[in-house]
């Protein structure tokens, strides 16, 4: 009897089973590391739980090269990912040292009101990013700069950060430009520009939303004035970098590349790379400081450049909150979000391979009834795999892929299920620590997943928007109602 003869299919009970493990090591861990779990203990989770997994999918018979082959094809998909995330890490050097960081802090502290701060972030980071096509940018260029003013306003970093994943994440759903946006439509069997136009059923209440809160927040919290004083703040910078509205080129430079659709390893290098040379031409004492050498500016540049770029760069200044605002730590920073993206990765490969995911998904398709309960379904489906498989573009084309006979079926028309896919994979993603969305946004912008995941609201309520619409019926486009219209128009 062959080996493929011999293979079985896991049954729903062990296909939770590395899940219940995983999630019972992920518990113990934020009990007993607290925020440093992404040092370690939740990479070792991951592969705890893929062990487990493993184990499983080889008593079904599943040998160990489909295996290697799954983790290898799931860890290939992150590849991109990690790489933009370390170029994300050598641009946030540069741009520090050359001054732009500083000086869009220096300028946001002294046009930005503290009471509208929150909406203005949301405001920007959603054009910024509507423009750009890309979350990940916009949070690791202007979304660093709001967070250093926010903190510098004595505002909590989870709720600055919040607010820039929220307007970052509206600009990556609605955006031509955005990968996912054009993924989404693809998976379903719609075209780009139906998705996007019946996206704005759900997305405008959800954004509108989102801005009311902030604005409320905004009046009603009491900032931390201990954790900075915005003129200290504004003194401290003012005397450290040479400010020159000429700075601003970098960052325009860089949306500029991406609005012309170049891609994003190279248009984040080129950035990285301008960042260093502005850094050269404009703030020798800066360049002199972060190598330790005076003596020969040629040596001190190409040292001070490279360790910016690969290493820890901070800036000692006689106030302790603006040396936290000027500290980077470059390509080696983002090294523990990769080793958590890679475990991440794993565990996935082995559940795909395993038939593990496919299984639960296929249970929770036969109780599906009603149209409510179709794209209920296909929001925590697509939830389910941001958990499990840990890659935003999973959680689009595997339930993209499942539920489009299923909408079919129920006289649902494509965009209704690409706006779902959008409505939850795209957005949630960001919400869960070893994703590579989360993990890579915690990392760029140096706060914990957890403690801006309950202000990231557009996150949070996008996907409940899709469900509400659904049960209510609004909006819900069906061939019959197109077929019905056409009738009508043939009569009049």
């Amino acid at each position: 009897m062959s080996a493929k003869q011999e293979t079985k299919q896991p049954t729903l009970f062990q296909s939770f089973i590395p899940l219940v493990i995983l999630i019972i090591l992920l518990s113990l861990n934020v009990k007993f590391f607290g925020d440093d779990t992404l040092s370690g203990s939740n990479q070792m989770a991951l592969i705890l739980a893929a062990a487990s997994a493993a184990i499983i999918a080889g008593r079904l018979g599943i040998s160990w090269k489909k295996q290697r082959d799954g983790i290898v094809k799931s860890i290939g998909s992150a590849m991109p990912s990690i790489l933009i995330l370390f170029l994300i890490g050598s641009l946030a050097g540069t741009w520090m040292i050359s001054g732009v960081v500083p000086e869009l802090i220096y300028y946001g502290l002294k046009i930005l009101n503290p009471k509208i701060f929150l909406f203005i972030t949301v405001v920007i980071c959603a054009l910024v990013s509507l423009a750009t096509g890309s979350s990940w940018s916009t949070v690791a260029t202007i979304g660093i700069a709001l967070l250093g003013i926010g903190k510098a306003l004595g505002m909590s970093e989870g709720m600055v950060a919040g607010a820039i994943i929220s307007g970052a994440y509206f600009g990556d759903k609605m955006s031509p430009m955005s990968d996912t946006t054009n993924l989404a439509p693809a998976m379903a069997g719609t075209d780009l520009f139906t998705h996007i136009r019946y996206m704005v059923i759900t997305t405008t209440p959800s954004i509108v939303i989102t801005l009311i809160i902030f604005l409320i927040l905004g009046f009603t919290i009491k900032v931390d004035s201990s954790l900075a004083n915005p003129d200290d703040v504004l003194n401290v910078l003012d005397n450290t970098f040479k400010m020159s509205p000429v700075l601003m080129i970098v960052p325009v430079f860089l949306i500029f590349i991406i609005v012309k659709k170049i891609a994003p390893v190279p248009a984040l290098l080129s950035a990285s790379i301008l960042g260093g040379i502005f850094a050269i031409i404009f703030q020798p004492d800066i360049i002199n400081h972060v190598s330790g050498i005076s003596d020969n500016y040629t040596k001190s540049s190409y040292i001070a450049v490279l360790k910016a770029m690969f290493g820890p760069v901070s800036m000692e200044t006689n106030n302790p909150a603006v040396n936290d605002l000027l500290s980077t730590n470059g390509m080696a920073g983002m090294l523990n979000t990769i080793w958590l993206i890679i475990s991440a990765m794993v565990f996935g490969g082995v559940m795909e391979s395993a038939g593990m995911l496919l299984k639960i998904t296929q249970t929770v398709i036969k109780y599906v009834k009603s149209t409510a309960g179709l794209v209920s379904s296909t929001v925590g489906t697509c939830l389910f795999f941001n958990l499990t498989a840990s890659d935003q573009y999973i959680s689009i084309v595997v339930p993209g892929r499942m539920y489009a006979k299923a909408y079919k079926d129920k006289d649902l028309k494509p965009e209704v299920l690409s706006r779902a896919l959008e409505d939850s994979g795209t957005v949630t993603s960001v919400l869960i620590p070893w994703n590579t969305c989360g993990a890579t946004q915690s990392s760029v912008l140096g706060v914990s997943t957890l403690a801006y995941a309950p202000y990231a609201f557009f996150n949070i309520i996008s996907p409940f928007m899709s469900i509400f619409m659904a049960v209510f019926n609004i909006k819900i486009r069906r061939y019959s109602d197109e077929l019905k219209k056409k009738k009508e128009a043939k009569k009049a």
